[in-house]
């Protein structure tokens, strides 16, 4: 596969949703080596740090208070509550990457792009779907990070989330992840080739 890079194109915002365990990181990760522009916001997070997350790099690691004291100062363009945890991205982070040009990827749960949305933000939003429940029920227990009464909660999410992927303007089935990338990546170069001045 081709490593091309872009050349200089418009920032835009990406919303990038999809289950626990669809692969969302991975494709991420892949649109990143192959596209000089791509930027991750790095969102803020009361939850615990998982083995090898750094601060800084995976999320911002802060506690309620701290979060309460940001969203008071309506400082997150979006903020959700996800497996007892909260989420929140930061608006003024968002506006500066998007300002210098950079596609910028937003990865939020189902609800966190319903809040997006409801902004008025110009962004596109893409919904990662696994190949099937089963695979997604296989792939969260290989991690070896969660309870079995965790990964029930989360495939029970999955499958609510999963009949609102048609309410986004593009969907990618990661069913073979090397196909999966390119249509990512496609979708991430039209989009910010969509918004050059």
């Amino acid at each position: 596969m081709s490593r091309s890079r872009t050349s200089s194109s418009g920032g835009v915002l990406v919303v990038l949703t999809g289950p626990s365990g669809a692969g969302k990181s991975t494709l991420v990760a892949r649109a990143r080596a192959r596209l000089d522009n791509v930027g991750f916001s790095v969102s803020y997070t009361t939850r615990p740090p998982r083995e090898g997350e750094q601060e800084g790099v995976h999320y911002h690691f802060v506690d309620a208070a701290r979060f309460d004291a940001l969203e008071a100062e309506g400082a997150f363009l979006e903020s959700a509550i996800v497996h007892g945890n909260r989420y929140g991205t930061h608006r003024g982070q968002v506006e500066a990457a998007v300002a210098r040009g950079e596609i910028i990827l937003l990865d939020v749960d189902v609800q966190g792009a319903r809040t997006v949305r409801a902004t008025g933000v110009d962004a596109a939003y893409i919904f990662i779907l696994p190949p099937s429940v089963d695979h997604l029920s296989r792939r969260l227990r290989s991690r070896g990070t969660d309870t079995e009464d965790v990964i029930a909660g989360r495939l029970a999410i999955a499958e609510s989330e999963m009949a609102e992927a048609h309410t986004f303007d593009h969907r990618v089935l990661n069913d073979d992840l090397d196909r999966a990338a390119d249509e990512f990546v496609a979708i991430l170069r039209r989009e910010a080739d969509r918004r050059i001045d």
